[in-house]
């Protein structure tokens, strides 16, 4: 038979101090209230993403799509050097890329809640530069 464990307030505040692993009190809140999570040891930048991957999962299962891919990254601009100083390739990194099996189609999708002016001229750039237009989720 085991005996209960009596503990005051405070030593169980103190046990519990000592067990459980530290809340980062010093982290800057996220600009648009996302949240970043894990889901079988990848990660995601929001909760929607993950949701929506786990969406094209299951289309991928079902045989309506394939060639899954996440974090499809595109060169907007080449790098470029001004006054001297050598600037990086402008890029946009999609969240989704995957092929429609039943009309062959690539899509590029992105899983938006908020349009930034700058996701906005980089979707122009990718309409412009590659022709392709971005599915918005």
């Amino acid at each position: 038979m085991v005996k209960a464990i009596r503990w005051s307030p405070e030593q169980l505040e103190g046990y519990k101090a000592r067990t459980q692993p530290a809340q980062a009190t010093s982290a800057k809140p996220s600009k648009y209230s996302n949240e970043r999570v894990e889901l079988n040891g990848e990660s995601f930048d929001s909760r929607a993403e993950c949701a929506r991957y786990q969406h094209l999962l299951i289309m991928k299962r079902a045989g309506l799509i394939k060639d899954l891919t996440r974090q499809v990254s595109f060169v907007l601009a080449e790098a470029v050097k001004i006054n001297g100083k050598t600037k990086p390739a402008l890029t946009y990194r999609a969240d989704f890329g995957y092929t429609v099996v039943a009309s062959g189609e690539r899509v590029v999708e992105d899983k938006k809640g908020a349009l930034t002016d700058v996701y906005k001229v980089k979707r122009h750039l990718m309409k412009s530069v590659h022709g392709i237009d971005i599915l918005e989720t």
